[in-house]
């Protein structure tokens, strides 16, 4: 009987470790997806937390380059061609940097995805960079937070969020007339599909 306790014992104890536990993340990654047009908008962030600390103007200084974030910078994925807060940006994946400050941020997309923070940021890689207004919260924010909204079927807000402070950013299809025609096509060749499986 002992025998098969210490046996059931070893198993169980196998089976725990055999999961992908790892240290808990001071600043935990988080990733968001939303589907956009004909394609898909990513996210992938560090959420680091207020704790206590003063954020904006003091551990994130006015008029320096922040990774939006914490630890590796913040990438942003775009499936498709869009409309940046105004800017027309090709599909890639790019390094989502802010300059902020009290009244506006400046928001950056830089070529170079794959850096720790903000270390390395080369500004001659910047693809875009547009200034948005900051709201203050009347409640504040603990965790940093990105969020993608729809508002219309070919437009979205991305929303940055972090203790009092939040900024709004349009994303819209860039060329809505080519995508028209590109969804009428995927239209036909569904509508296509479907008749052949009725057969």
């Amino acid at each position: 009987m002992k025998k098969i306790i210490l046996s059931l014992s070893f198993c169980l104890s196998a089976l725990v470790f055999a999961q992908d536990y790892s240290v808990p993340a001071v600043s935990p990654r988080h990733k968001i997806e939303h589907q956009f047009s004909i394609s898909k908008i990513t996210v992938d962030y560090g959420r680091p937390g207020v704790k206590g600390r003063e954020i904006f103007g003091k551990l994130v200084p006015y008029n320096e380059v922040w990774r939006t974030g914490a630890n590796s910078s913040t990438k942003i994925t775009f499936g498709q061609e869009v409309n940046f807060g105004g800017k027309n940006v090709p599909a890639g994946t790019y390094a989502l940097f802010i300059i902020p400050q009290a009244q506006q941020w400046k928001l950056i997309l830089n070529k170079d995805s794959q850096q720790w923070g903000s270390f390395g940021y080369n500004a001659q890689l910047n693809v875009t960079e547009i200034e948005v207004p900051v709201q203050k919260l009347n409640q504040p924010i603990e965790w940093f937070t990105i969020e993608l909204n729809p508002t219309k079927d070919e437009q979205m807000d991305m929303t940055v969020e972090w203790e009092n402070a939040k900024v709004v950013v349009p994303i819209k299809v860039a060329k809505p007339e080519i995508t028209n025609k590109m969804i009428e096509k995927l239209k036909e060749a569904k509508k296509i599909e479907w008749d052949a499986n009725k057969k």
